[in-house]
């Protein structure tokens, strides 16, 4: 029908509240970059995605838009909207920040969870007992937002600014740099056992112990990422080299 689009090809909302379309592209959008369904640096297409999506190139542009003001998304001249390759330092410049941000975060939700919240915390963490255990040495990635322990804590910091902060700012970037982390064996796992240690001090309402340990393991999640891309960066002259070999 004329002007009014077909939004089959989106999701649903994920609550009980209404989204319109442009609220379901970039949803759908934010989703595919960030699971790697469009790629780092795949061009978007206004036309493509619209009849992809079933929409019009209007809130096309407003998705794009707010993909790019989330960091999701680089415009580059003469070549339109790219999905964004982050650098390393920038993955590390995030980490750093996210250190205070989440050590924050666990400090204030020792002291603002109610038994409830504390208690569906407490059940999310040992429910991922069995993802670790049936790959020890995997990654440890909880791609459902629901299921993502560090979102439950923001959520439940009490503080709305932060909770947007790290919710609709960070944590959709730094899902595209958690998969390098599946380059360090037995990460996954240590990072459980953290979140299991954070989990016990917000439990016992030790906000300060809770800040503490969420500190060290953002740190520890850091020199993984540092270990992952140190070694990438060493195995990349190697395959040069062969690649010079086989070329002669």
């Amino acid at each position: 029908m004329a002007g009014k689009p077909d939004t089959a090809g989106l999701p649903s909302p994920a609550s009980g509240g209404k989204l319109g379309i442009g609220d379901k592209l970039y949803d759908a959008l934010t989703s595919a970059i960030v699971t790697g369904e469009i790629a780092p640096g795949e061009k978007l297409s206004e036309p493509v995605i619209a009849r992809r999506y079933g929409v019009s190139r209007a809130p096309v542009r407003e998705a794009i838009r707010r993909l790019q003001e989330r960091g999701l998304v680089s415009y580059v001249t003469n070549q339109g909207a790219r999905v964004a390759e982050p650098t390393a330092a920038e993955f590390l410049a995030l980490l750093d920040v996210r250190e205070a941000t989440e050590g924050m975060a666990a400090r204030l939700a020792a002291e603002s969870m109610n038994d409830e919240e504390i208690a569906a915390l407490e059940a999310l963490v040992q429910g991922h007992r069995g993802e670790i255990e049936r790959n020890p040495t995997g990654a440890y990635l909880q791609d459902e937002p629901e299921a993502d322990f560090h979102r439950r804590i923001a959520k439940g910091s009490g503080n709305p600014i932060l909770a947007e902060l790290l919710c609709e700012q960070f944590y959709p970037r730094l899902r595209l740099c958690r998969r390098l982390h599946s380059t360090v064996p037995g990460r996954g796992r240590e990072a459980w056992h953290e979140h299991i240690r954070i989990t016990e001090a917000i439990s016992h309402r030790d906000g300060e112990l809770a800040e503490i340990l969420m500190r060290r393991h953002i740190r520890a999640a850091r020199a993984a990422l540092q270990a992952a891309l140190t070694s990438a960066e060493s195995a990349r002259p190697a395959a040069r080299r062969r690649g010079g070999r086989s070329a002669g």
